[in-house]
């Protein structure tokens, strides 16, 4: 009905008034053959109860339709995986043991080139979440703005509140059953911006469909969050007691940036059976939502919140720290994108920043205005990614810029932090990252050779790596003299050139001494200082 109109109920109910006045000054006047006043008076009553009834249908049809459209919008499931590079089954790693991501890829795509935006999760999990490089909403140094009255820029929203504006019920799971399956992590660097899920109850989703599910996986990474690290003689894995045992020092082989050393080989096959332990998590998940019988209108996406946990890979702008994995499946009981085939293989280069425009679309939600994301999937899928970004910042207590710009083959790191490099001190690292004191004492007693002994170096104000040539970027080609290096130098220094300058890029703007000196406090209360730094 439109106010201001009548119903066509109300229109025959106007008639039958007209009527009544017209044939009531002569009750014994025929209408209709013969028929009398009453007899006309009744069948008119009947009638009108039968467009009632029928009006009232069709407002229950039409309720129903509009309900069942709401509901052909697809669930959506996040699994994030905690601290992850390419190491799984389906990427090639011979020592795990992943099935059920394997499976998910082999019905599903497995995409090659998706890069996050920090490598360390708080910056890039708050870049993801609002699809927002860090750099431009003022977000990009480690655990920020927790204790001011901070907002994010106007018109910059959370994921989870756009999905909710049209319908979704959100939840950030932990547990299925007795099963714990996630960490219920947020660490954004953004806290007043209201409560961002509804629920962290996995049996809610069947009954508020469409839903949108987060489960942040507790790996990889070491148990820390007692906060007495620093009285232990080594922090351990996050379910290292039970983790399949597929990894061992024997049979590992770390990169080779890393001293062919004991303690090396025994923290790379920690960290390998550590994605072996996240894939029996995943198995739970994925088991779980098929006999809730949520499978099948469930698209679920598998993704590492930035790189791989190692002392070269986790907070520094390598190849190591940013390259994530990322495997999306999509729901049998909907369309699928013409992007989206079983088993397929996507070489695009993708940002981890595109999730979130992604993820609208999936919704059936339009990218809002000035949003930094793109969409990669659909028929009015953005244009391909020619660069994907990426920025380091103060982590913890540790102050250290640093910009990364990849290609479809070459990766191009600018230091702006003279000095700095793998030994600048950051306790975390030193206390948890056995490898990183090891390597230090081994550089004093002149032990460490090859691309070991050239990590202890500080880093160069520019580095290249060719990806294809050197996955592990150990040969830096900033200063090649080969025609094609220099051509890639020059298209990707320009490229972070111009991205920093059209994206706001504040990294420029330094962090009171107020604001850093309690990290200082805080990680050597949780983390000890070593002896050399004291």
């Amino acid at each position: 009905m439109v106010f201001g109109v009548h119903s066509e109920q109300e229109q025959e109910q106007e008639k039958d008034a007209g009527a009544g006045k017209k044939w009531a000054g002569n009750p014994h006047r025929s209408c209709a053959g013969g028929m009398g006043f009453g007899n006309y008076h009744k069948q008119r009553t009947q009638n009108g109860i039968m467009r009632k009834t029928l009006f009232v249908a069709a407002l229950i049809l039409l309720t129903a339709s509009i309900v069942q459209g709401e509901q052909k919008r697809p669930n959506i499931l996040w699994i994030v995986g905690e601290n992850f590079a390419l190491d799984l089954g389906c990427y090639g790693e011979k020592l795990v043991a992943t099935p059920n991501l394997d499976r998910l890829a082999t019905v599903g795509v497995r995409y090659t080139k998706v890069y996050c935006t920090s490598p360390v999760c708080a910056p890039s999990r708050s870049a993801f979440m609002v699809g927002m490089y860090q750099t431009t909403t003022d977000t990009h140094h480690m655990r920020s703005h927790r204790d001011d009255d901070f907002r994010l820029p106007a018109g910059v929203r959370p994921i989870t509140h756009r999905l909710q504006d049209v319908g979704y019920f959100t939840a950030n799971i932990k547990t299925i059953g007795e099963r714990v399956v996630g960490t219920g992590k947020l660490d954004l660097n953004f806290v007043n911006e209201g409560k961002l899920y509804q629920s962290d109850d996995w049996d809610k989703l069947k009954e508020n469909q469409p839903f949108f599910a987060q489960i942040n996986m507790p790996e990889a990474e070491y148990d820390i969050y007692d906060r007495k690290s620093a009285e232990k003689l080594r922090v351990k894995w996050v379910g290292e007691e039970w983790h399949p045992q597929v990894a061992t020092p024997e049979n590992v082989t770390p990169p080779p940036y890393y001293p062919d050393h004991k303690i090396a080989r025994e923290e790379w096959a920690r960290y390998l059976n550590s994605v072996s332990g996240t894939d029996v998590r995943i198995g739970w998940i994925l088991e779980q939502l098929k006999n809730d019988g949520l499978a099948d209108n469930t698209i679920v996406m598998f993704f590492g919140d930035n790189g791989r946990l190692e002392a070269r890979g986790i907070h520094w702008p390598f190849d190591s720290g940013l390259h994530v994995p990322m495997i999306i499946r999509w729901p049998r009981n909907h369309a699928a994108p013409k992007q989206i085939q079983p088993g397929k293989v996507d070489s695009r280069v993708i940002s981890l920043l595109d999730i979130t425009a992604t993820t609208l679309w999936m919704g059936g939600i339009e990218r809002a205005a000035g949003m930094q994301s793109r969409q990669f999937l659909g028929d009015d899928a953005d244009p391909p990614r020619s660069f994907a970004f990426a920025a380091r910042d103060r982590i913890d207590e540790t102050q250290v810029r640093m910009r990364s710009v990849h290609d479809s083959r070459y990766h191009y790191i600018r230091n702006f932090t003279p000095g700095a490099g793998f030994l600048t001190l950051n306790r975390y690292k030193e206390k948890c990252f056995l490898v990183k004191p090891l390597m230090r004492q081994l550089h004093q007693q002149g032990e460490l050779t090859g691309p070991a002994a050239d990590l202890m170096a500080p880093f160069p104000d520019e580095m290249l790596f060719d990806t294809h040539a050197d996955p592990h970027e150990i040969r830096n080609l900033a200063g090649s003299g080969k025609a094609v290096h220099r051509e890639a130098l020059i298209r990707l220094r320009t490229a972070l050139d111009t991205w920093m300058t059209e994206t706001g890029d504040r990294g420029h703007i330094p962090e009171p001494p107020g604001v850093v000196e309690p990290f200082v406090k805080e990680m050597d209360a949780w983390f000890g200082t070593p002896k050399w730094a004291r």
